[in-house]
């Protein structure tokens, strides 16, 4: 399966505008964003578990990033609230599942397969002092990506001019970006050589960006 493949190319999709595709696991839900391959992919995904769901135990052998949107996601490693930023590197495990429910938006096979950087965030816990109606945390930094985490004030422009691509997810809020309006839990990805002016609605905007990694972006090696 192929999804938003071309990345070269401007891709906008208003999640809360898709319907809900079930998954094979029982009571697990998911809006595709992106996608290179069948049930093993290169994926991004807005993933929701309905209290009392649970996957089976397993490895990610190509890495998983996720973030908490709503809910508690819970593995034998913890809970995770609501604004909780995870790296699971290639050959981590866990058993995933939520006995409240959740929703999570989670990326696949888009590590560095030498990376075994495991850890978990609180985002917001990580801000620094806003500058120009902006405060940003950097949640994750190597050769391939930079992964940031921002408050923007009403009326205050989110910029980025990285090289390799950037892409971001409305946690909350609004944004304009170009003729785009952006609402919760939308995502917008612009290729490489395509700068980010995002500018905030009347009640600002909570926003997540990956930047640099497209030029890295295939399909998994099974």
């Amino acid at each position: 399966m192929e999804l938003n493949s071309d990345f070269s190319s401007r891709v906008v999709v208003h999640s809360e505008q898709l319907e809900w595709q079930a998954s094979p696991i029982k009571g697990v839900d998911r809006r595709m964003l992106d996608r290179i391959g069948g049930e093993v992919a290169r994926a991004t995904t807005i993933v929701r578990y309905a209290p009392g769901s649970k996957f089976s135990a397993h490895t990610h052998t190509g890495g998983e990033e996720f973030i908490v949107l709503d809910g508690v996601f819970q593995d034998e490693h913890g809970d995770f609230p609501a604004g909780t930023y995870v790296r699971n590197p290639p050959t981590s495990e866990h058993t995933p599942g939520s006995d409240e429910g959740c929703t999570i938006f989670v990326k696949l096979w888009q590590f560095d397969m030498d990376d075994r950087n495991q850890f978990r965030k609180t985002m917001a816990d990580e801000l620094a002092s806003p500058v120009d109606g902006v405060a940003t945390a950097t949640l994750h930094e190597d050769d391939r990506e930079t992964v940031t985490y921002s408050h923007v004030d009403a009326g205050a422009t989110l910029t980025s001019d990285a090289k390799g691509g950037i892409e971001i997810l409305i946690i909350d809020g609004e944004v304009t970006a170009g003729s785009d309006v952006l609402e919760k839990n939308a995502w917008l990805r612009l290729p490489d050589g395509e700068n980010l002016a995002a500018v905030a609605g009347k009640s600002g905007a909570k926003v997540w960006m990956k930047a640099g990694h497209l030029p890295f972006a295939k399909a998994p090696a099974v």
